[in-house]
């Protein structure tokens, strides 16, 4: 790892001016995911400009009933907070099947959003890497796919995006709210999410030095019924192979109001609005349930290493509805 200078920003201003001044620096939070890539000399900044001191820490209620959180707020501090286990439990669950309690007590909201895929080619820093190297090629097409996405992909990546807070944060319509050298901006979460395209090496619409400084979640009444439900090879901490974040309201055992997003199978945080259609206005029934999952996944492009995943983000989906409408168990 090449020598790194280091410096600690007193305030969001200095911050921003002397990250978006030097195309070599980065800024630093929590660190339990960018410290590895520097290691791995994936990731090769010659400065990092520390942010921990900045007042970005709130969790808080907003005047018409939603959640503000700020972007250097850690993992554990928002899971356990009293308004987002009431109004928001899906956020609460997926910060808690997101990490060990470890990295939760260290990883910042913000960095969460931002962090970088789990692709072992990307992560080698060596085999050709469109994300890592635009226009070299992607490894994974060709290569070991078991673990990556089948929705949102492109002839240049096919990598997941490692998230799990995101995918509730994409079923609750979130904003994420920024500050940069332009001054301050604000992402409905789909917009802030990039598919990969031609350019997977962009990921968000950021520019260089442009900082999350909070999220903010609308009041929603249908998220106080709502769920994170996670797939993985292994219980303790491991990624999603699939995933899935729903809330749901039923009026007579028929569906008012739904939002599904899923995890673990797209190259970002997915929002399953054909489901989300199919099932607004029919009845709250494994049928209809089985029938907005393959709706949604009628556009899945696997490999042959992955194509088990199709069927897996399906049966997440039903289990997670009738778990909601009162007909299943998460177990």
């Amino acid at each position: 790892m090449r020598p790194i200078t280091y410096s600690r920003a007193p305030d969001t201003d200095t911050a921003i001016a002397a990250v978006s001044s030097d195309p070599t620096s980065d800024f630093l939070a929590g660190g339990t995911t960018e410290v590895d890539l520097l290691r791995q000399n994936v990731l090769t900044p010659r400065r990092l400009v520390d942010i921990n001191d900045l007042p970005l820490t709130g969790i808080e209620t907003t005047p018409a009933g939603g959640l503000r959180i700020g972007s250097l707020a850690r993992m554990s501090e928002v899971a356990a907070a009293p308004v987002v286990r009431e109004r928001f439990p899906v956020i609460a669950q997926a910060l808690e099947l997101g990490a060990s309690a470890q990295l939760r007590n260290m990883a910042s909201m913000g960095g969460n959003l931002l962090q970088r895929v789990r692709c072992s080619y990307f992560r080698d820093a060596e085999s050709p890497c469109n994300k890592r190297e635009p226009g070299t090629g992607c490894s994974a097409i060709e290569g070991f796919s078991r673990g990556h996405a089948v929705l949102g992909t492109s002839e240049h990546c096919i990598a997941t995006h490692p998230s799990d807070v995101a995918v509730a944060l994409m079923a609750l319509d979130a904003t994420v709210h920024t500050q940069g050298a332009e001054g301050e901006r604000s992402y409905a979460i789909d917009d802030f999410f990039l598919l990969p395209g031609t350019t997977p090496h962009r990921e968000h619409p950021m520019a260089h030095g442009e900082l999350i400084t909070a999220i903010e979640v609308p009041a929603a009444p249908v998220a106080r019924k709502s769920l994170y439900l996670k797939v993985r090879d292994r219980e303790s901490y491991e990624f999603a192979l699939a995933s899935v974040a729903v809330a749901l309201s039923l009026v007579d055992d028929t569906v008012a109001d739904v939002r599904v997003a899923l995890g673990g199978v797209a190259t970002k945080p997915w929002r399953a609005r054909r489901a989300e259609d199919f099932l607004i206005g029919a009845v709250a029934e494994r049928a209809n349930f089985e029938q907005a999952a393959r709706v949604e996944l009628i556009e899945a492009r696997p490999t042959a290493m992955n194509a088990f995943k199709v069927e897996l983000a399906r049966r997440a989906i039903v289990r997670a509805l009738e778990t909601l409408a009162g007909n299943g168990s998460p177990a």
